[in-house]
């Protein structure tokens, strides 16, 4: 109880809720525009990877911060890019190409890393930028709200304007319609006129830019260096956030914040005498969790829909 007192109920622990929440919410608006057109990103943490070591690249030698942002941003697209052109154009499993570049991305990021700074695991040799953190007008002054709210870097506010961009993108434009269509219907949209392998390509393009700031965040944001495989697993955690909320831009919110509360209240208990082993397995047995109540929900929901198609075609033919 004391524990809980301590550490879950202050100001710095919902502080610090919303630093570890904003990568996760980034990786689910990528997994939910890719599953959306029917092109399952699976190379999300991949993508993250890459645009977090570009970002402290080019930050540490050019001393540009917003050349770094452009081109982590770019590194990250191209692999996306590459995954669009491996299972949409040359017809290859998406689930099996994202795997691939995963551990493609998490193989040759040691090895620019090296062949760069000459560093092994942790880019400690090279001074990266850090983009910067902002204090809101009125809010700051708040009591307790203007402390957990106010002071987080762009990027965190920039992920709650990426949840209502993906919303008005998805709901209220003609690419978010093609998009959905695409992933319900593909052989209607094809017979309207529209490019089946555009639509899903455009997706995927855009998938791979909200992966990139999720990564970007993690390296010149959540830290100011970059360390091997960072990611932490993130890229999958938001394709099961994704899963589980169905794609709803406030569901994916709720649902980061819920695993961001998980893993921020493991970071807490580490400094009690656990083993870390056991302790840092949580988050991942939760997204394990999670995604087996979705699976359950789902084939009940189909379920009552497959009996309430056969109760009508019983009273049809009757």
């Amino acid at each position: 109880m004391n524990f809980i007192l301590e550490n879950v109920f202050t100001v710095n622990f919902w502080f610090a809720v919303l630093r570890v929440t904003t990568p996760l919410i980034w990786a689910s608006l990528a997994a939910a525009i890719s599953i959306k057109s029917n092109a399952i990103n699976i190379a999300i943490d991949g993508i993250m990877l890459v645009a977090a070591l570009v970002g402290v690249i080019v930050s540490g030698y050019l001393h540009n911060l917003y050349l770094a942002v452009f081109l982590a941003i770019l590194a990250g697209i191209c692999l996306t890019c590459l995954l669009g052109y491996f299972s949409l154009k040359l017809n290859t499993d998406i689930f099996i190409g994202g795997i691939a570049l995963n551990m493609f991305a998490s193989g040759i990021s040691i090895s620019i890393l090296y062949l760069t700074t000459h560093d092994k695991a942790v880019s400690s040799s090279l001074k990266s930028q850090v983009l910067p953190s902002w204090d809101i007008p009125v809010i700051k002054d708040i009591p307790v709200v203007g402390s957990v709210l106010s002071g987080h870097n762009t990027l965190t506010y920039l992920a709650f304007v990426g949840i209502i961009f993906y919303y008005f993108l998805l709901y209220h434009t003609k690419l978010g319609l093609r998009i959905r269509a695409v992933g319900e219907n593909p052989e209607a949209v094809k017979s309207a006129g529209i490019s089946v392998f555009r639509t899903k390509f455009t997706a995927l393009i855009i998938s791979g830019f909200f992966a990139s700031l999720g990564g970007i965040f993690l390296s010149m944001g959540y830290l100011s260096f970059f360390v091997k495989d960072m990611t932490g697993g993130r890229g999958f955690m938001g394709l099961a956030i994704a899963l589980m909320s169905e794609c709803h831009p406030l569901g994916m919110f709720f649902s980061s914040a819920l695993f961001g509360v998980t893993m921020q209240v493991v970071n807490n208990i580490k400094t009690l005498k656990i083993p870390p082993e056991l302790v840092e397995i949580i988050p991942y047995a939760m997204a394990i969790l999670v995604l087996i109540f979705y699976g359950i929900n789902k084939r009940r929901k189909w379920g009552r829909k497959k009996l309430q198609l056969e109760e009508t075609n019983a009273e049809v033919t009757s």
